[in-house]
């Protein structure tokens, strides 16, 4: 199977030419094509020439993405379920929202972290995505959005999967879609999620960027968290606290924690005490999430009432925290529920 060509930085295809016997101002050309008038074949990229076009042809697939299924939200979100090369499915959702469109990104085909209250889990991790196909996710929908002169303004690599499992792809899509020539997304625009993958985190810290973590902690001690998420059994909640405030006096950036609150499970206001105490002093802001319901998992959304009192808590205890808004409700746009659905359906 050819490489996609979205797999490539502009330094490997200026690599690529010169090899191929290319000046190098052709990748340069080649980039403007793939991330600024985003075409979708090398035949329209009309200042390359023909013989260079046709090696281009014989050496990249161009497209990595053909769409299955698109469900539009009430609210504007629309959920996009993509087909790939080998037959499985992944999830790309694009929001909007009053400073502008973001879109949300996967990294895996499926997830092994296997968090009791997700539906990307279920059927278990596939296998990893190649930065090109994370890349398409971002240009296809940008083509889409194009018919409409609007423009994906923001990130968020919270989609499907675990992308500090996915490590070096991930960074390398960071690369492509961030650089000046290209996309030019700020870095400052886009927040990658991770579930707690230690060495990783520490990774990270050291990459000297702008780029905003999120971490999913969904408890406040170790008993809990280990119950919710598996991944904790092997890298602790005392380990990934330790590598987060190695991350904060690394780079001096604040870290988001991502709080999904479960009916009767984590959201009782000794839960929103406990996690003040962790929490205290740390440049950070905590992301309350009521849960979404998933028919495969036993566990109900926190009342409303209970979802105001724990953020009260947070507030009252000098800990930055909101209650994110909910987007896509009624079209399953929650990580995991449209494949999951497709699975079933192939079933």
């Amino acid at each position: 199977m050819k490489p996609f060509i979205y797999d490539y930085t502009l330094d490997e295809l200026k690599d690529w030419m010169k090899e191929a016997g290319e000046p190098a101002f052709r990748a340069d050309q080649l980039f403007d094509w793939l991330y600024v008038k985003r075409v979708r074949s090398f035949e329209d990229m009309t200042n390359l020439p023909k013989a260079l076009r046709a090696k281009l042809d014989e050496a990249f697939a161009f497209v990595a993405l053909s769409e299955i299924t698109r469900l539009t939200s009430k609210d504007g979100t629309v959920k996009y379920l993509f087909g790939l090369h080998d037959n499985h499915a992944i999830e790309t959702v694009v929001m909007r929202h009053n400073y502008g469109i973001s879109i949300c990104v996967t990294t895996q085909v499926g997830c092994r972290i296997g968090c009791t209250f997700c539906a990307s889990t279920l059927g278990g991790l596939k296998r990893n995505l190649t930065a090109g196909e994370i890349v398409a996710q971002v240009v296809t929908a940008q083509q889409m959005l194009d018919e409409t002169v609007e423009r994906i303004a923001s990130i968020v690599i919270m989609g499907s999967g675990e992308p500090f499992e996915n490590y070096d792809a991930t960074m390398k899509f960071l690369r492509i879609v961030t650089h000046a020539k290209g996309l030019n997304i700020g870095q400052r625009h886009i927040t990658v999620s991770t579930s707690g993958i230690v060495p990783n985190i520490y990774r990270f810290a050291d990459e000297n960027t702008q780029i905003n973590l999120a971490i999913s902690i969904h408890a406040p001690n170790d008993a809990l968290r280990s119950k919710l998420m598996p991944v904790n059994r092997r890298y602790p909640f005392d380990e990934v606290m330790e590598a987060i405030r190695y991350y904060i006096a690394k780079t001096g950036r604040r870290v988001t924690f991502e709080y999904a609150l479960i009916g009767g499970v984590n959201d009782r206001p000794e839960h929103a005490e406990e996690l003040a105490d962790v929490l205290n002093g740390m440049l950070c802001h905590v992301n309350l999430i009521p849960v979404n319901y998933v028919p495969e998992r036993k566990y109900v959304r926190t009342p409303r009432e209970d979802i105001f009192a724990f953020h009260r808590i947070l507030q009252s205890r000098g800990i930055n925290a909101t209650i994110r808004r909910e987007q896509g409700h009624d079209i399953a746009a929650a990580c995991g529920q449209l494949r999951a659905k497709h699975m079933e359906s192939m079933r």
